[in-house]
């Protein structure tokens, strides 16, 4: 019996790690609902359809409509579920069922919200849904943000790139707005400390306006000295009929 169990989950977890793309580790593929087509991830089908020549066929998939995906331990085509019909491989030690997600990699320690609609990483216990704002934000920022309405369904005002399931880091603003970590570390180290969508300042200013302040009156001071030594009386004197400055 111990035997027979031992040789089940050998087969569950063969290959864990070992298949996937530059996104995600997985034992199985997708056939796009869209155009049919089989790739890794919907990123990988996503980045595919950006390049076609023409713009009318370039399009997103909708990760919910997957329905077939294609087990890469035994190459057999089924429909979506988290174990292969054919060899009993886990596809994925994460599994959505709502998004049609899998990943072998569960340090990420994915979630799904319900409120978002698509799965997240990170940790449940370490994001609450913010329901003005529209997505899931750090705990650290409950009741300690600026909302703005659906703040994160937007394009990254730098790089462009849509925010509400981006894989990259995202942060949120003074303001309420929201832009990608790396863009914003980006913007601060080119001068810029304003968001490029309102222009109110992203971070605290005040020591900074106090050194210019400082600055400024310091110049002002010198300026008026030297104002006041060139611009001294002119005292006129005649000497033989001459106008002499003394």
């Amino acid at each position: 019996m111990e035997t027979g169990s031992s040789s089940t989950n050998e087969r569950l977890h063969f290959g864990k790690m070992g298949y996937g793309c530059q996104h995600y580790r997985r034992r199985c593929k997708i056939r796009a609902s869209c155009c049919n087509e089989v790739f890794w991830c919907r990123h990988c089908h996503n980045e595919a359809s950006s390049t076609l020549k023409y713009p009318s066929d370039r399009h997103e998939i909708i990760r919910q409509d997957v329905k077939q995906v294609i087990c890469s331990v035994c190459d057999t085509e089924q429909q979506v579920a988290q174990l292969c019909s054919n060899c009993g491989v886990n596809m994925g030690e994460y599994f959505c069922d709502i998004c049609k997600f899998f990943d072998d990699d569960t340090e990420k320690e994915h979630f799904h919200c319900h409120e978002c609609g698509i799965c997240r990483v990170g940790g449940q216990a370490n994001f609450f849904h913010c329901k003005k704002c529209g997505s899931c934000y750090s705990i650290a920022l409950q009741g300690n943000h600026f909302c703005v309405e659906n703040s994160m369904r937007h394009h990254c005002p730098i790089c462009y790139e849509y925010l509400f399931d981006s894989l990259k880091d995202t942060t949120v603003m003074k303001c309420g707005h929201t832009m990608h970590c790396e863009c914003y570390y980006e913007m601060i180290k080119r001068d810029r400390y304003c968001c490029p969508i309102c222009s109110k300042s992203v971070m605290d200013m005040s020591r900074t306006w106090k050194r210019i302040d400082e600055e400024d009156y310091r110049y002002k001071k010198v300026h008026t000295a030297v104002l006041v030594h060139v611009e001294q009386p002119v005292a006129y004197i005649f000497r033989s009929g001459l106008l002499q400055l003394i």
